[in-house]
């Protein structure tokens, strides 16, 4: 049994879906590295509820 070749659509098909991919990856570990900086900074505090907010 053989495949047929994949027709040239497919191809650029499957580049533009890595790139976007990998853009996207990218996005993810920019937010992710944002929290983590914000969250390991010394002066973050959690809010707390009894400081008699709204």
């Amino acid at each position: 049994m053989s495949f047929r070749a994949p027709h040239e659509l497919h191809k650029r098909r499957f580049g533009r879906n890595l790139g976007l991919g990998l853009v996207l990856a990218a996005f993810v570990a920019l937010v992710f590295g944002l929290t983590v900086a914000k969250v390991s900074n010394t002066a973050f505090k959690v809010p707390s509820l009894s400081q008699g907010g709204n």
